[in-house]
């Protein structure tokens, strides 16, 4: 029997998306039953063709294996996907298997739409998972998904001008920010910058790389959680700041830009690094100039280490489902070192498990970047965000628009610290 659940992931998307059409691609039944077997239907948003053949080709080997227990896969797409998941589960049309991030399926879970998966996780994937990662897949002490894969925030550097510039590449653990700094500041010369950045969309960075320097803006969960705006949270946007318009070492108008939309000053030499999620460097050895020479920094510590937010896509389980086990037996599979390692390698991203990461390090080879990228995702955590409720409205409505005005030299610091603040308190109200 379906139990009376909150309606927290319901106010916090709007009323409007009561209104959307419920898409019937499943129920919380499990699917159709054939004989003596079951179908589990299983909804994957991954929209990358080679992750979608690495996909495809780990269910087809669980069909094959397991001819009751069969697996369907329903392709859907990120967009539009929390608003979804809305009309399913409230229709009673959710998939048995659900694939989504830590950060936007932890309002479902405290609305009690998914299972606690505590005691079904494999021993061997559990042990392999930092505790910093499974806290980011932890809602009232219970595990509500399997954390899969991440990014985390790397700089790309072009190693011919570092050269120029009489830099050596950074080759330790990690790398400070002020070793960045002080090679940005070298590699800027006349026509070029040391550092472009995208922050067009810069609250996800600035909360991910605030870790480094115990910067977590937030204390509580759930809506008990409070906002602190101190130096350690700021320490980072200012960085950023004196970095365009103190030392003029970094690109101010790439700050109005994306990630990718930097890419091109990289690749053109107007830029000697480049900060940019992990996942470009696939992209960057596909669509970089012939005879481009490039290299992926250490990790950037601040003064707390080199922490960032771990926000891993996720795959959940419908509580309602009639095959909780069988899908938990599924995802263990699914989530196995060699087929987390294959489905991470596809996807540019870095599995969650040691085990899978020592898979993608084999696929990777030689590949320029990966081995910086892997050891990044040993400082990735649960940032204190994931569990706070009304996140998302103050990340769209006021941090975002703060930090840009704040990238564009329109208000102080101090400005900044104040509209973070005061605009938390305008939604908690």
């Amino acid at each position: 029997m379906r139990s009376i659940r909150g309606i927290g992931a319901l106010a916090f998307v709007g009323v409007a998306a009561l209104t959307l059409t419920a898409c019937q691609q499943g129920s919380a039944s499990g699917g159709g039953e054939e004989g003596d077997g079951v179908t589990l239907q299983f909804q994957s948003l991954s929209d990358q063709p080679a992750t979608q053949e690495a996909v495809t080709s780990i269910v087809d080997a669980w069909n094959a294996e397991n001819p009751d227990v069969q697996v369907e896969i329903v392709q859907a797409g990120w967009d539009g996907a929390y608003d979804k998941l809305i009309t399913q589960f409230t229709g009673g049309t959710a998939p048995d298997i659900i694939h989504f991030e830590a950060s936007s399926i932890v309002p479902f879970a405290r609305d009690g739409y998914l299972a606690d998966l505590s005691d079904s996780i494999d021993e061997e994937f559990r042990d392999g998972v930092s505790e910093g990662i499974w806290e980011s897949v932890t809602v009232d002490d219970q595990i509500i998904a399997y954390p899969s894969t991440l990014q985390s925030y790397m700089v790309f550097a072009n190693t011919d001008l570092l050269e120029q510039a009489g830099v050596e590449v950074p080759t330790g653990d990690t790398m400070t920010w002020d070793q960045f700094q002080e090679i940005a500041a070298a590699t800027t010369a006349e026509g070029r910058y040391g550092v472009g950045w995208g922050l067009g969309s810069p609250t996800a960075s600035m909360m991910s790389l605030g870790l480094g320097f115990d910067g977590g803006y937030f204390e509580g969960e759930g809506d008990e959680a409070s906002i602190e705006v101190g130096d350690d949270e700021l320490a980072v946007p200012q960085r950023i700041h004196d970095m365009a318009y103190a030392d003029r070492s970094l690109d101010p108008t790439s700050l109005t830009q994306s990630g990718s939309e930097v890419l091109a000053s990289f690749y053109g030499g107007t830029v000697a690094m480049t900060v940019q999620g992990s996942f470009q460097a696939t992209n960057i050895a596909n669509d970089a100039p012939e005879g481009f020479n490039w290299a992926v920094l250490p990790p950037l510590e601040g003064s707390a280490g080199a922490e960032q937010a771990a926000n891993p896509q996720t795959y959940s389980v419908n509580v309602d489902s009639e095959y909780v086990d069988e899908s938990t037996e599924f995802l263990n599979y699914f989530l196995s070192a060699d087929n987390l390692g294959q489905i991470a390698f596809a996807d540019s991203l870095i599995p969650s498990s040691q085990g899978a990461r020592d898979v993608v390090s084999e696929l990777a080879a030689d590949a320029v970047g990966w081995d910086q990228i892997l050891a990044s995702g040993e400082g990735l955590v649960g940032p204190p965000f994931l569990k706070v409720e009304g996140y998302t409205e103050w990340k769209d409505t006021i941090a975002t628009p703060a930090f840009q005005q704040y990238f564009a030299d329109q208000i102080s610091i101090d400005q900044l610290r104040t509209q973070l603040t005061d605009g938390w308190a305008e939604i908690t109200g």
